[in-house]
Order: structure tokens, then sequence, then C-alpha cells
């Protein structure tokens, strides 16, 4: 009686419930709510219209970012919900599911609503994928990942297909989400530390948040289906698991050098690669795997950036409410 394709759960009786993490993690998302129009964009749409306060390092960053998440929220959001809902039967998995699902939608919203502030021709930042090889290598390596639970024929009855499934699972939640997203969020952070753009900054301030959220959720989902069938974790299995997350991060390596080739406000490519690396070796240990890379955190800064339960001044903004939603992990 698992947590996946479990014919005698019904998936509209969510009491009482077996997974108690599944509806924590349903809790936080619902108090880190928030929609982009509560962000004012005003000072961006300034800057980003001056001469003298953005380098074009700045300006082509920015636009890399813009680009590389507004279509990875999307293919997040079909895997979602065209394969893990289907294969997750348990409801109050499926309910965080629904939340998640909404929570990309809200993402997705976010990069329309950046293009439309900022008057930005929505057919470059949405091609992007296709025009910039580092953003669409990243993109095609995931889709490759998990192809063949979108058969509609897919089923998780062997171990070889749990192990698909499960290898899906750690392509979009601990790979997309857990290890492609942060170079881009310490690099628009860091703008926002130095009051460059700081409504895109706060933006991804939230994204951030929520992605935390459906990386604590993923790795659990990963967990249980591994400790109920303990026969899919092989030595094999994990070697190609390793292999994979190392791929990714040379991936997203070759991509924090070109978006960032000169740097950026101090801050070298080498950097944000350190950062990724230190993110990558939490996510093998989330998971149950060796540290590869036993590389310091050189960003201290980012964990304190998501902390977004601070006082506001009622007449520079408007004042917005967030809940604070335990102790979660932002890196």
């Amino acid at each position: 009686m698992g947590i996946m394709n479990n014919s005698s759960t019904d998936p509209n009786k969510i009491l009482p419930m077996k997974y108690k993490w599944a509806r924590q993690h349903y809790k936080d998302g619902v108090a880190n709510n928030w929609t982009p129009e509560e962000v004012g964009m005003q000072k961006d749409v300034e800057q980003w219209k001056s001469d003298s306060v953005l380098s074009e390092t700045e300006r082509r960053l920015i636009m890399w970012n813009l680009g590389f998440f507004s279509t990875a929220e999307s293919l997040t959001a079909n895997n979602i919900v065209l394969a893990v809902y289907r294969h997750v039967t348990n409801p109050e998995c499926r309910q965080y599911l629904l939340r998640q699902a909404f929570e990309e939608a809200i993402h997705t919203d976010t990069f329309i609503y950046c293009c439309d502030t900022l008057g930005l021709d929505p057919d470059e930042i949405y091609n992007m994928y296709n025009t910039i090889p580092s953003i669409k290598e990243k993109d095609e390596f995931v889709v490759d990942l998990t192809k063949n639970v979108f058969d509609p024929n897919f089923k998780t009855e062997t171990t070889e297909d749990i192990q698909k499934f499960v290898r899906d699972l750690i392509g979009y939640y601990v790979i997309m989400e857990g290890i492609f997203f942060y170079a881009g969020f310490a690099m628009m952070l860091a703008l926002k530390r130095q009051n460059k753009m700081i409504g895109i900054g706060e933006q991804f301030e939230f994204i951030m948040r929520d992605e935390s959220v459906h990386l604590a959720f993923g790795c659990d989902l990963i967990n249980t289906i591994k400790s109920e069938n303990p026969e899919i974790w092989t030595p094999e299995f994990q070697e190609e698991i390793i292999g994979l997350m190392r791929k990714a991060v040379e991936l997203e390596s070759t991509y924090a050098r070109d978006a960032c080739p000169q740097g950026l406000l101090g801050i070298n490519s080498d950097q944000f690669i350190k950062y990724v690396e230190y993110i990558a070796d939490r996510r093998f240990e989330r998971i149950g795997l060796p540290k590869q890379y036993k590389t310091e955190n050189p960003f201290p800064w980012m964990s304190s950036s998501t902390d977004l339960s601070k006082e506001k001044n009622f007449f520079e903004t408007r004042v917005t409410e967030y809940q604070t939603s335990g102790n979660l992990d932002w890196d």
C-alpha cells in the first residue's frame, strides 16, 4: 500500500493521512502565497530605461535569466500535470502537486509581468531555449531524462519502470529545480544587493522561496519511493544518478560562464560555479548519496536573501504580510 499506483487508495478521501510531510509542504506553500503584481516595478523601469545604471553585461544577464526561467517553469508544470500526478495516487501528495502546479503558473505569470512592465520582446525572451546554446542544453538534458514517463502507456509496475519514474523525479525536482535554478537565483539576487532591479530581484526571492518547498517535497517523495521499493536503489542506479547530477553541474557551470563572462559586481563566474557545486552536494545528501565536491558556500548571504518576513514602509510600497512557514531550507 505505497505512494504510487495504489489501487486501494481512494483519491477522493484525503483523511486519514499517511504522509504527514506532504500535508506540511502544502501548508508551507499556502503560507508563502504571493502574486507578481504585489511587487512594485517602477524603479526597475527607470533603471532599465537609463543608459547609466546597468552595464551591458548586467542587461544581458537579466535577459538570459528571464529567458531560461520562463521556459523551465513551463517544462516543470507540464511534468507535474502530465506525468507525476498520474502515478502518485496518494491524496495528500496530490493535494500538494496541485498547489505546486498553481505556483508554477504564478512563476510563469511573473515573467509575463516582467516582460510587459519592462517592454521586452517576448519572442526574444521565450525563444532563448532555442537561440542560447547553454540554455538549450539544460532544457534538452532534463527533457531527455524524462521522456519515457510521458508515454501514455508507461506504468510503474516493474523495478526498471520505478527507476525510470524516480529518474524523472530527480530530473525535475533535484536537477531542474534544485541545481539548474540556483546560479540564476544567485545572479539576480546579487544585482538586488546592489540596489539594481530590486523589483525583479524580489520576484526571484519569492520564486526561490517556493522552489525550496518544491525541492523539499520532491526529495521526500523520492526518499519515500526508495524506502517502499528498496530494490530500485542498486549501486548501479546510484552511480547513474551521481553521473547525471555531475553532468547537470557541468551544464550549469557552462551557463554561469556564458551568462556572466566578465563577472558581476565583484563576483566572477567561478564563484557562481562554486555555489552550484555547494548546492549540488546538498542535493546529493538529501537523497542519500555522498557529497561529490565538498565546496564551501561562497554566498552565505543567499539564505538571508529569502527571509521575506520583513516590514515595509507603508508610504513607499504596498504592504503585504507574508507568513513564515517554518524552518525551510533556502539552499
